[in-house]
């Protein structure tokens, strides 16, 4: 079993991308990865791949279906090129209201269509990459023209890698037919990862006659911590708030179904309706977060719950809804780098 990776966030703010960028790769994290929230998720990895040598960089996520596969193509080529390799295209679907509503693009039959979406960009990458002809026809997209002024010629780095988050079996199956590797969602607990996810994971990569060991599986897990009692409780708060707001969404009632507690999504999204955000964090009792979130007052009792939570399942992860101090990321740090090596050595 490989030492899991670990990964971090950079800020979407692009004036403080370098710093952080060189931070982070000084601290030891193996990657970094914007998220297309109020931002756009590729230019901050422009800075990144300028300022920082070594470090692996990604986007987690970027949604897909707000473009399409040639775009896709192009903006990965190129940030693959000029991070010299270093660069994952991390794609999500996003749910139908912010696709039709807040993007103005189509929707429907989201895991065919993200199968064929990726299929239809690894098409435009073998056209660039292998000179294969460019003749991709499927029910969603069509790409047939490609001529060499259209063509980029500086190819020595290849396709980036492509990494598809998911919560459900199927867009998860998806993952393991046709990318490097999966995002998992926070919201979602270890008895979910054995049961619904990994089994997902493993029937895509036998449609496509791969091997686990070659697809990454990558997990963000809820923190509860802090520096101060203060802080404990603020933190808590947070992830039982987060955790409330991710549970009212229909399309993930299935993390809670798998512990018995699927009336909770019900009550939760009748909540989320009334606009009572607030008050949603307190239906989250302390067995709900347990079992999503790892608490500890100490960095190796944060390590240590990630580890031993995941230290055998996945090979890639970052702390959630989680910011420690300097001093206490450096605790933190060394804690998992050690506990996972020796995970790995017993597993």
């Amino acid at each position: 079993m490989k030492t899991m990776k670990l990964d971090s966030g950079i800020p979407s703010d692009l004036t403080q991308v370098p710093a952080r960028a060189r931070a982070l790769e000084e601290a030891g994290y193996d990657g970094l990865l914007t998220a297309e929230t109020g931002h756009d998720p590729f230019l901050p990895l422009v800075l990144a791949a300028e300022h920082t040598q070594r470090i692996e960089l990604g986007t987690g996520i970027a949604v897909a279906f707000a473009r399409n596969p040639m775009l896709l193509a192009n903006i990965g080529h190129d940030l693959n090129a000029y991070s010299k390799g270093r660069f994952t295209l991390g794609l999500g679907s996003q749910i139908r209201a912010h696709i039709t509503k807040r993007f103005s693009m189509p929707w429907s039959h989201p895991a065919a269509r993200m199968r064929e979406m990726i299929l239809a960009t690894r098409a435009i990458w073998d056209c660039w990459y292998q000179k294969k002809p460019l003749d991709f026809r499927g029910e969603f997209y069509q790409h047939t023209l490609m001529t060499p002024f259209f063509t980029p010629t500086n190819v020595e780095y290849g396709p980036p890698k492509v990494f598809l988050a998911a919560v459900g079996p199927l867009m998860t199956e998806v993952a393991g037919e046709t990318c490097d590797g999966l995002l998992c969602h926070s919201f979602t607990t270890e008895k979910y990862v054995r049961e619904v996810t990994m089994p997902s994971v493993e029937r895509g990569l036998a449609k496509a006659g791969r091997r686990r060991e070659d697809f990454e599986v990558k997990i963000p897990v809820f923190v509860v911590a802090g520096d101060t009692e203060e802080q404990c409780k603020k933190s808590r708060q947070r992830v039982k708030e987060q955790i409330a707001f991710y549970g009212s969404t229909p399309a993930y009632k299935g993390v809670f179904d798998v512990h018995g507690w699927g009336e909770l999504q019900g009550e939760l999204n009748a909540m989320s309706k009334r606009g009572q955000w607030k008050e949603m964090g307190e239906v989250i009792d302390d067995q709900v977060l347990r079992a999503f979130a790892v608490e500890s007052e100490t960095p190796r009792g944060v390590a240590a719950g990630i580890v031993g939570r995941f230290g055998d399942l996945v090979d890639r992860t970052t702390w959630a809804y989680y910011q420690p101090s300097p001093e206490k990321e450096g605790e933190l740090i060394a804690a998992f780098r050690e506990l996972g090596a020796k995970a790995a050595k017993t597993a």
